[in-house]
């Protein structure tokens, strides 16, 4: 059920576009995607976060990887993906490609708010090159945070009439 296709253009139902970004854990790729999307657009963008098998806590290198761009997660907590969460957002981003939403989930969410549109990112591994630790997140957080800035920038464009 995910598309690799572009986001519709600000929230249909009016006012800041909404967005739920989900990874397996919740603690590393989506929780610095929501992070860096609050950088990057204030309270222009609602975010929030989840994952498909939410962890005990925020991956520490995702954490510091971050700080040193200013942006700070270390308080967020993983949590479970759900329908709600799922109905609430305009745009739902999959990072990754072990993250798979159930499709009951989806289904509910469909049924509450039709329209929500689905983006995966796939991204970059860095570890199967032999880059692990704080320089293998480095890599993964400069190709979030040029994704989000697209992501971003297509939520928060002007409509051309």
């Amino acid at each position: 059920m995910h598309a690799d296709q572009p986001a519709a253009e600000g929230s249909p139902q009016g006012g800041a576009p909404r967005v739920l970004f989900v990874c397996v854990k919740n603690a590393g790729k989506s929780q610095m995607a929501a992070g860096l999307m609050h950088a990057a657009a204030g309270d222009s963008v609602e975010i929030t976060s989840a994952g498909t098998r939410p962890g005990e806590a925020v991956n520490p290198l995702s954490a510091q990887s971050l700080l040193e761009v200013g942006v700070d997660i270390t308080d967020a907590q993983p949590r479970p993906v759900t329908a709600g969460l799922i109905a609430a957002a305009d745009v739902v981003v999959t990072l990754g490609t072990e993250a798979r939403i159930d499709d009951d989930l989806v289904a509910a969410a469909a049924q509450r708010q039709p329209g929500t549109r689905f983006e995966t990112w796939v991204t970059d591994e860095p570890s199967s090159r032999g880059i692990d630790g704080i320089a293998r997140m480095r890599l993964v957080r400069d190709e979030i945070a040029a994704r989000v800035d697209d992501l971003r920038d297509r939520l928060l464009a002007a409509p051309t009439n």
